[in-house]
Formats: C-alpha cells, structure tokens, sequence
C-alpha cells in the first residue's frame, strides 16, 4: 500500500525564474507501511448435523427454521426422517416445507403485521356520541348500530379501541325524552320504532326510554301486523262477538221467574231442556236484569236450623250406607245404575258397582264390600 501526502511549497525545491504561491502543495510517495490482520470473531467449530447441538449454535428464529427444513428442500430427505431426528410436529415441518418451496427465503420471516382500515371520522364521532348519549351500550350493540346507520360494522375491540382514544363529549342531548313525558301517544311508539330501525337492540330500548320491556315487544308486533294504524290508542273495552242471550231467552226466563224461589241452577236446567245453553252464572245475570226492569221480587232467604245427620256413627262400621243412582246413558235401551256402599263413621267408600237391570242383586255388593273391609 503507498501512502502520499502534500509536502508545503516553501520545503520544495524552487525552479530558477520562478516563485510558487505560498499554500502550493506537492505529492510525495512514502514507503508502505504494514496493518496487522483483524482477530477472528468466531470461533472455528466442526461441521455438524446434531440437532441439538444446531439449536445451541444458531441465535435467531429465522436461521433456527431454514436449519430445519435445509435436508428437506436442498436434499430431498424424507420429511418423515427429518421429523424423527428434530422430533418437530409433522404438520409444521411440512407446512414450513411447502412455503419455502412457494415463497423462498421471505417464508422464512413472519409477515409484516398489516394495519387496521381507518375508521371514518363520522363513524368514530357517532360511536362517542352514542356512548355519551346512553352509558350502558356495550360495544357489540354499538357496531351493529353502526353497521344499520352506516353499512359498516366494525369489531368490538374497535369500538373499544375508538372510546379510549379520545373523552366522550361532555353534554350529550337526548333526541328522545323518556317514554311517559311524551305528549303524544303516537309519537311514544314511534320513538321506539325509531330507535330499533337505528339497530337498538331490544334490551337498549326499554333501558333508553324508561319503559317496560313488554311495552317495547307490543309496540313493535303492532307496527309489524298494523303498521302506522297501530301507533295511536286503542280502546280496550269488550269487543262485540256473538251473544247467546237475545230478547226471546229473556222472554222464556221471565216466565218462571214470577216463583221468586226458582234460583239459577233451575232455570239453567229447564233452559237446557229447550236446548238453549247457558251457564247458570248468566242465568243468574238474566234474573237481576229482569228484576230490575219489571220490578219483581227477589227470593227470600230463610234460615234454616241444622239438623243432625241421621244414622250417625260413633265408631267404625256401626252404619253403612247404600247410594243408588241411575247413570244416563246412549249405549242401548237397558238401564245402567252406580251402587255404592259408604261407611258412615270415616264417610268414605268402600265399595262401588256398575250393574244393569238384570244384575241388580243387592246382597252380592254388600257381602263384597265387608270382606274387602275385614
């Protein structure tokens, strides 16, 4: 290596008739002069095939993969064997293979971390808003509100991200006032239309709004069946339908009705007989009206005194009963009767028969029923 440097004027030689300028400068050769060589970085270590020994030796994860798949693509060793001597996953090791194959050397680093789409700044301003406007939205009712309003849905961890970053405004105005102190009934309903139109869920509303939920859930299955016919009051009087009493069974109840003693039941069971169907407690209305308008007497109430039951028991079988009643019937022409046999002391059954007429033997019944009480 030759090393110059320039020598000042005033030591160089001078020609004879001429005078260099004072900062004139001239090259001058010098000898070489020797560098001592550069101590080694790395220390020299025999090539090697251990995997182990591989893991130890390479520093950074990039290096670590391209060791792993290195047999593989540069040798075409069996993924398999590969698999055996490192004890990877099978499934990373042939992933790993495949990229490297598709991508080169750039799959051996992880893919550059992609930035989120910008939220509009009118998406953003109404997410804050909303918040302000209404605490207790969650951040998932707030993006599908967005995603109604704006045809855009952000996640949640968006929204979450969105209310951090800057404060909610400070005064945040109601566009509704609460459900009760509104005038109109009509409007009352419409807010809540409004509302879930927005993508208010059905929790938010009634929450909003100060009102029950199932005030929320009949507005809208109205607006749904009736549309705007359905937001203004209904009258919630009896609606007109088919009456059974008309003028004609009023005329057949007043008739009897001169026996003041004839009670509803009666007039039930003698109305039945006509064929008209009435229950007694509307006989009973019947009866009142008719009282009412044609000025008849009402049916006295005496006081009875009780009279003790006859045939009473002070002990347990010391009285039977016998019930016999006739059960009407459609199944041929032949009667049908229930005989019953009750003990008097506990007054409860103890025996009971279905018999026709020609079955009717008395004494078979009551020998059955004191051999199934013994």
């Amino acid at each position: 290596m030759v090393h110059t440097y320039l020598q000042p004027a005033w030591q160089a030689p001078m020609m004879p008739g001429f005078r260099d300028p004072p900062d004139r400068h001239v090259p001058v050769a010098t000898a070489p002069r020797m560098e001592s060589m550069p101590a080694r970085r790395r220390q020299p270590i025999p090539p090697t095939d251990d995997w182990q020994q591989l893991e130890l030796l390479t520093n950074v994860p990039e290096q670590l993969t391209y060791e792993l798949i290195r047999p593989v693509v540069l040798f075409g060793r069996s993924p398999a064997e590969r698999v055996r001597q490192t004890g990877t996953p099978q499934r990373t090791l042939y992933r790993q293979a495949a990229r490297f194959d598709a991508d080169g050397m750039a799959s051996l680093f992880a893919p550059s971390a992609t930035r989120s789409p910008v939220v509009p700044a009118v998406i953003r301003e109404a997410i804050r808003t909303l918040k302000a406007e209404y605490p207790a939205f969650r951040p998932h009712e707030l993006a599908t509100i967005c995603a109604t309003r704006f045809g855009h849905r952000p996640s949640a961890h968006t929204v979450k991200r969105v209310l951090a970053e800057a404060p909610l405004p400070l005064t945040a105005q109601r566009r509704f006032p609460p459900y009760h102190q509104i005038a109109d009934p009509a409007e009352r309903r419409l807010a809540i239309i409004r509302l879930h139109s927005e993508g208010w869920n059905i929790k938010s509303i009634p929450g909003y709004l100060g009102v029950d939920r199932h005030t929320v859930d009949a507005t809208l299955q109205r607006w749904i069946n009736e549309g705007v016919c359905g937001l203004d009051d209904k009258s919630r009087a009896r609606k007109d339908g088919v009456r059974k009493v008309d003028l004609r069974t009023m005329e057949l109840v007043l008739d009897p009705q001169e026996n003041p003693e004839l009670g509803e039941f009666r007039i039930h069971a003698a109305l039945k007989q006509l064929g008209i169907e009435l229950s007694p407690r509307t006989c009973g209305r019947i009866l009142a009206r008719n009282r009412a308008l044609y000025g008849l007497p009402a049916p006295t109430r005496q006081l009875h005194d009780s009279k003790a039951m006859p045939f009473k028991a002070s002990r347990r079988h010391q009285y039977w009963t016998v019930d016999l009643r006739y059960l009407d019937h459609n199944l041929d022409d032949g009667k049908v009767y229930c005989l019953s046999i009750l003990e008097n002391y506990s007054q409860g059954g103890l025996r009971a028969d279905i018999l026709t007429d020609g079955e009717m033997r008395l004494g078979d019944t009551i020998t059955a029923a004191g051999q199934s009480s013994s």
